[in-house]
């Protein structure tokens, strides 16, 4: 059987220098099928493979051999024949194998790991879907969870993740539990390269999500897991989105990692700070970064980052290096603050555009130019999300016009609105443990069981969890709150509120309050997202913070805008 393949430009200096040739034996390691409309016909795109063997002539010319080759000799050759001179080689019998016999010796010399790659196609990552069937994958274990236990209404149980990563940076996460868990927990080894196969992929929870992945992989105790220890192994390439640093604000206190990319400006000695829950005391140093938008950040490095890394980075402070760190949380201390966490991963003067663009930045003009720190432009009522409560401001109808904002990543934007309605029969609050805030459950016997902190504590608290709908001039919509924004809102805690609801009388307080909250105008800051609800996704808008209207401030915006419309109208 014959197929015709396009080759990228990437092989091109294979070609040329003769390691892929004419009649060559090559491993596809990465294709797709596509094909020729006109022609009815079939084609391979090959997007990655490697040479097994130079030109088969012998597969082609099975029966040629060499006893019988004559040779004609030129008089000079004749010559020096005569006098014992032997110019050729002596005979040699070729043996023919075909392609067949070269792939099994192959095998056949191979690790276990080498034979699984030979025999299956290694899927990229960004390949699978849940559609798939059997696949297997090529991957590092780049991050590795603890093994944990849980409890409820079916029983206890085990659980641990990994998150992994292929030769192309793409990651993924893969949870394993009970049986699998117990099986495969101490297989995987973090740093280690791994083939897998046998899983089941399934939509991601954006919820509880660490990498940047649309579905996520789920291990049971017959999934393939083999490592990849007698062979050439590979270093994920790590890739970044980055987030300018005075566009860090929308992210403060929210699940979603960033990577940030700066100039370090300074580097604070190792300082010891105790950990909360069990005194233990670590290591931390921050450092400084600044970016083009001329502001700059404190990123907090811990653990091995602060007493490794972050020596190099003292060391080297006065040549301005350009640092990459990618998955960082972003806090509100002192405004707008970065951590590193466990998976943090921070690479000095990487080899990036980026990077680059940025040091030409700053070796000709960013070293001379004034930087302030993002924190220091913002208020305090917008600590829970914003860069500014007035920066781009939008009508709530740009929000409900447009159902696709979202769907890559959360979009933000400031609004103005009435709340217009409560709704009193829904869910508006949860009860939360007083240690992590995290959803508890009642206790056998007495008390509230924390998954998160794992402990039973006989008191929780109450935070809110409720959807209003608010209202502007062009439309209408439901926002989802929490429980700092919620309290705004309402302007008690749920726990006095629920202390209303549960109370009776002829005059209903609970009902009260809330006509109360009602046609009060306030100013939200919101983030708009995609999520998944029985298969449809869906559009939520999510209030990260609220603030009264600061008319002095809706004005100077209002002249703002008359001035924008004034301008463009002359033109």
């Amino acid at each position: 059987m014959r197929v015709k393949a396009i080759f990228p430009g990437t092989l091109t200096s294979d070609i040329i220098s003769g390691k892929i040739q004419n009649l060559g034996l090559i491993r596809l390691l990465d294709y797709t099928v596509n094909d020729i409309p006109s022609k009815s016909e079939k084609y391979l795109l090959v997007t990655k493979c490697e040479a097994v063997a130079s030109a088969l002539e012998s597969e082609i010319k099975a029966n040629i051999k060499t006893e019988d080759t004559s040779v004609t000799l030129k008089p000079k050759q004749e010559a020096d024949a005569s006098n014992g001179m032997n110019l050729l080689k002596p005979k040699q019998k070729f043996v023919a194998k075909s392609a067949s016999q070269i792939i099994n010796e192959q095998r056949g010399n191979g690790a276990p790991a080498a034979r699984m790659a030979m025999t299956r196609r290694v899927h990229p990552l960004v390949s699978l879907n849940p559609y798939q069937g059997n696949w297997t994958i090529k991957v590092r274990v780049t991050n590795k969870g603890v093994m944990r236990t849980y409890r409820n209404a079916r029983g206890e149980g085990c659980v641990f993740n990994v998150e992994l990563t292929d030769e192309e940076g793409t990651q993924i996460q893969a949870t394993m539990f009970n049986e699998a868990a117990r099986k495969f927990y101490d297989r995987f080894q973090l740093g280690k390269v791994y083939y897998i196969s046998r899983g089941v992929l399934k939509l991601a929870n954006k919820q509880f999500k660490t990498v940047p992945n649309d579905y996520e992989m789920t291990l049971n105790e017959n999934a393939d897991v083999e490592e990849a220890s007698n062979e050439e192994t590979f270093i994920p390439e790590t890739k970044f989105n980055f987030v300018p640093i005075d566009e860090l604000g929308a992210y403060i206190n929210q699940k979603e990692l960033v990577d940030v990319i700066g100039v370090v400006q300074s580097v604070s000695p190792t300082m010891s700070i105790r950990r909360r829950n069990d005194n233990e005391m670590i290591p931390k140093r921050d450092i400084t970064v600044a970016d083009e938008s001329k502001k700059t950040v404190v990123v907090s490095l811990w653990n091995d980052l602060a007493t490794g890394l972050g020596q190099e980075l003292l060391d080297m402070a006065d040549k301005s290096p350009v640092v990459a760190i990618k998955s960082l949380k972003v806090g509100d201390f002192q405004g707008v603050s970065l951590s590193t966490i466990r998976r943090s991963n921070v690479v000095v003067n990487p080899d990036l555009p980026e990077a680059k663009k940025l040091k030409s930045w700053y070796d000709s003009e960013g070293k001379e130019v004034s930087m302030s720190a993002i924190g220091s432009g913002m208020s305090p009522s917008a600590k829970n999300g914003s860069r500014s409560m007035y920066s781009d401001r939008v009508p709530l109808s740009h929000v409900i016009s447009n159902p696709s904002l979202g769907e890559e990543k959360p979009v933000f934007f400031s609004i103005r609105a009435y709340i217009s309605f409560i709704k009193p029969e829904q869910t508006m609050w949860y009860r939360a443990c007083k240690t992590c805030n995290k959803k508890v459950t009642e206790a056998f016997g007495s008390g509230y069981w924390c998954e998160g902190c794992q402990k039973t504590d006989e008191e929780c608290n109450l935070r809110y969890i409720m959807v209003v709908k608010a209202s502007d001039s062009t439309g209408e919509a439901w926002l989802s709150t929490f429980n700092e924004e919620a309290e705004r809102i309402i302007g008690r805690p749920a726990e006095e509120l629920n202390k209303l609801k549960s109370e009776e009388g002829e005059v209903n307080e609970f009902q009260t309050k809330l006509k109360e909250a009602t046609w009060a105008s306030h100013v939200f800051r919101v983030s708009v997202s995609q999520h998944e609800y029985n298969s449809e996704k869906r559009q939520r808008i999510t209030v990260k913070s609220v603030a009264p209207v600061d008319f002095a401030a809706e004005t100077r915006l209002l002249l703002e805008d008359i001035s924008k419309n004034k301008t463009s109208q002359q033109f």
